[in-house]
C-alpha cells in the first residue's frame, strides 16, 4: 500500500510519462522512471531534464531514470504505466514477473489495440498477474503534459473497481497543483480517453479547412454523442462522459494548441498526407491508431459513429477532408438524441 512517501515506478519517459513522474516526485515520492533508450536515460540523469520532450524544465531531485525495467517496478507499492497504447501489452508483459502481489498498477495510456480491439483495461486483465488485476487503476482527464510540468492547476480522474485502490492512487498523486477525483466506471473512462483523440483529429481537420467555431462546437457535441453511444453499448455509465474524463478531456483535446491529435488534424485539413505528418513528428498521436481501432470496433458492435468513419476515410482511404465533411453534412436528418 503506498504510504505518504513511497517508492514508485513509472514506465515510459515520453511527454506525459515524464510529467506524471514529476508530479509524483514533487509530492515527496521516490520515483524510478523507466526510459527505453539508454542514451536518453543518461541524458536525463546528467542534465536533470527530459530535453527531448520538456527542454528547460528541471526534474525533481527524487526522480531517477533507469533503462532497467525490473529495477523500475520491483518492490514498488505503485507502478504507473504511460507507454503508447500499441506497446502497452508487450511492455507490461515484460514487467509483470517483477511486480509484487500488492503492487497497484495505474495505467495512463489512452487507446485501443488494433489487433484485438481491446481497451487498455482488457489488455491489463490479460497480462498482469492475478493479484494485480484487481488492484489496477486507470488515470485520465484533461491534462496537457507541458502545463503539468508548468504546475498549472490540473484536475483528472482515476477509475478502479476497488474503492481502496482509488483512494490510494488519489492520495499518491495529490499535490497543490494536481488534483485527482475518483470514479468506479473503468470502461467509461477508458472509452472516453481513447475516442476523444479521434474527435480531436476531426476538430483539427475542420480548423485546417478554415471552418469556424460553429463547426468545432458541432464536432465536440456530436463527438460526445458518438462516444456515449459506444460507451452505452460496452456497459459504461452515462454520467462518466459528462465529467473530467469525458467532456473535460474532449474539449481540451479538440481546442488546445498543445493537442498532438488536433495538430495532426490541422495538417490533414491543410493538405498534408498521413505519411508526411508521421515523417515530421517525434511524438505519438494516439488518435491515428485509435481511429482504425474504433472504426472496426464500432462496426463490430453496430454503433453508428459517423465522425469516426469520416476521419478513418481521410486517414486510411485517401478521401479528401472537404469531401468527408460534405458527406457528414449530407447525412439524413434525424433527432439530436439519436
Amino acid at each position: 500500500m503506498p504510504s505518504e512517501r513511497s517508492a514508485i515506478g513509472v514506465i515510459g519517459a515520453g511527454s506525459f510519462g515524464t510529467a506524471l513522474a514529476n508530479v509524483l516526485a514533487s509530492g515527496g515520492h521516490d520515483v524510478t522512471l523507466w526510459v527505453h533508450e539508454p542514451k536518453q536515460a543518461e541524458d536525463i540523469r546528467v542534465h536533470r531534464e527530459n530535453r527531448r520532450y520538456h527542454p528547460g524544465f528541471r526534474l525533481e531531485d527524487r526522480l531517477r531514470p533507469t533503462c532497467d525495467l525490473a529495477e523500475a517496478v520491483a518492490n514498488k507499492p505503485l507502478v504507473l504505466a504511460v507507454s503508447p497504447s500499441h506497446v502497452t501489452r508487450a511492455i507490461l508483459s515484460q514487467a509483470a514477473p517483477f511486480l509484487s502481489p500488492e503492487t497497484i498498477v495505474v495505467c495512463a495510456s489512452k487507446g485501443i489495440e488494433i489487433d484485438t480491439l481491446e481497451l487498455m483495461c482488457q489488455v491489463l486483465d490479460e497480462v498482469l498477474p492475478e493479484p494485480n488485476r484487481a488492484r489496477a487503476a486507470y488515470l485520465s482527464g484533461p491534462s496537457f503534459a507541458k502545463e503539468v510540468m508548468q504546475r498549472l492547476p490540473t484536475a483528472v480522474t482515476v477509475a478502479a473497481a476497488d474503492p481502496q485502490v482509488r483512494e490510494q492512487v488519489q492520495k499518491a498523486f495529490n499535490t497543490d497543483y494536481f488534483r485527482v477525483y475518483t470514479v468506479d466506471d473503468v470502461i467509461g473512462v477508458e472509452i472516453a480517453g481513447a475516442v476523444k483523440n479521434v474527435m480531436a483529429i476531426a476538430a483539427g481537420i475542420a480548423d485546417g479547412l478554415g471552418y469556424g467555431y460553429n463547426t468545432r462546437a458541432a464536432i465536440i457535441s456530436r463527438g460526445l454523442a458518438e462516444i456515449s453511444r459506444l460507451g452505452a453499448k460496452m456497459g459504461a455509465k452515462p454520467m462518466t462522459f459528462l465529467g473530467l474524463a469525458g467532456v473535460g478531456d474532449l474539449v481540451l483535446t479538440c481546442t488546445g494548441d498543445l493537442s498532438r491529435n488536433r495538430t495532426v488534424g490541422l495538417k490533414l485539413g491543410s493538405g498534408q498526407t498521413l505519411e508526411q505528418i508521421l515523417a515530421g513528428s517525434n511524438q505519438v498521436a494516439e488518435g491515428i491508431n485509435t481511429t482504425k481501432a474504433v472504426h472496426f470496433l464500432s462496426r463490430k458492435l453496430e454503433v453508428d459513429m459517423p465522425i469516426v468513419e469520416a476521419v478513418y476515410q481521410i486517414l486510411y482511404e485517401q478521401r479528401s477532408a472537404a469531401e468527408a465533411v460534405g458527406r457528414l453534412m449530407g447525412r439524413p436528418l434525424k433527432r439530436e438524441s439519436a
